[in-house]
């Protein structure tokens, strides 16, 4: 198949996954069984695992020998909400404009997984010398969930490949190392009251404003901490407040609230550094404070997801097959968070490489340009004939 039919190929596949509106609150079934019956059809092993409501799976599937040592494709198939963003058109239904392809998870990153899918069948009947997965992944946008399940179903396999390209959107950069993140909601529980008597309630949304205050004060402490090597921008781990709810009416002293707040790690200490922060602030100034009036007051705290780091090392050969594929001279950091952490916490070899931007992904007419496809799809085409004896 010359260049042009594969990424006419690649367009039609995008324009298919896209259709299916994977977003993480709903189930994946219907694009797993779609991308399953493609490899299928390309003479793969292909294996179907289930999440515990059985709604959602991860694929994995394998061409080539079985065994150690492969060489993994790796993409999620979930894509974020569409409610609430300024869409020109319906984001589930791809149309081009000026060589761009437009779509929810146009990028992040089903483009990725169609230039997976597309190459597939040019390996069928040949023969590998080492196999190829495929991993497709179900809730990555909401902590990683899939990814993490995935590789513990690898190790209950006793199955180890080597390496991972996981096909986030970084333009066709090559990303060795990215931070660490924790998505986190800390729920305030106080004693409810007239608001013409503030002293006899326990104010769950002041305590919530002093949380937020102590939390803005670590963030300005993690600046300190920088490694002098850091190579993320920023080059010091970040706290972000993103939602804060309490209160049912004015004249109502609030006795519940809740913050959900994001943490992005340049370094594993500064896990322990915020944590031991918190807990030493809500033990000796908040709780005491509180429970002088309600004994019954508390702050819990609850991890909603949380996303592994990748680290740098000094020999990755997931670095040197995707540089030399692509003719990169270097590789680079990133600040968001991949599956790519979790890849290697079980030993493989990773890089992050993939089709469209990052500043496309998220928004309302995300994007990813069609050059992006055919590149990615010169990277896999390389790579195929890497493997076929």
């Amino acid at each position: 198949m010359n260049d042009a039919l594969l990424l006419d190929s690649c367009i039609d596949t995008l324009q298919t996954l896209i259709a299916y509106p994977t977003v993480s609150s709903e189930s994946n079934l219907a694009l797993i069984s779609y991308a399953a019956q493609l490899l299928e059809d390309c003479g793969a092993h292909v294996e179907i695992w289930h999440d515990e409501t059985g709604k959602k799976a991860n694929l994995f599937a394998t061409l080539g020998p079985e065994g150690d040592g492969g060489i993994v494709l790796s993409g999620h198939t979930d894509v974020v909400p569409v409610e609430g963003q300024p869409w020109s058109r319906d984001p589930f239904n791809v149309w081009q404009d000026n060589g761009l392809l437009y779509g929810r998870g146009s990028c992040d990153m089903k483009g990725f997984v169609a230039a997976a899918l597309t190459i597939a069948p040019l390996l069928k009947h040949k023969k590998l010398a080492r196999p190829l997965h495929f991993a497709f992944t179900y809730d990555e946008e909401i902590g990683c969930l899939g990814g993490k399940q995935l590789v513990l179903d690898l190790q209950k396999r006793k199955l180890q490949p080597a390496v991972a390209i996981v096909g986030e959107p970084t333009s066709m950069g090559v990303i060795d190392a990215h931070k660490g993140g924790r998505m986190t909601c800390t729920r305030i529980t106080g004693l409810a009251g007239h608001s013409s008597a503030p002293a006899q309630g326990v104010n769950a949304v002041e305590y919530a404003v002093r949380y937020v205050s102590r939390l803005m004060e670590i963030r300005q402490e993690l600046v300190a901490r920088a490694p002098a090597d850091s190579r993320f921008q920023p080059p010091y781990s970040t706290i972000n407040v993103g939602q804060l709810h309490g209160g049912v009416a004015n004249n109502v002293i609030p006795d519940q609230a809740s913050v959900y707040w994001d943490f992005r790690s340049v370094q594993k200490s500064d896990h322990q550094f915020v944590d031991s922060k918190l807990e030493a602030y809500i033990n000796e100034e908040l709780l005491p404070a509180m429970r002088a009036v309600n004994p019954l007051a508390a702050i819990d705290t609850e991890i909603l997801g949380q996303i592994e780091g990748l680290q740098p090392a000094d020999e990755n050969e997931a670095r040197d097959i995707v540089c030399a594929l692509t003719g990169s001279n270097g590789v680079d950091a990133v600040a968001y968070g991949t599956e790519a952490g979790s890849f290697q916490g079980i030993g493989m070899d990773v890089v992050v490489c993939g089709p469209g931007s990052i500043e496309q992904a998220h928004k309302a007419d995300e994007f990813v340009a069609i050059e992006q496809l055919a590149s990615c799809l010169n990277m896999l085409q390389g790579l195929q004939k890497q493997l076929v004896h």
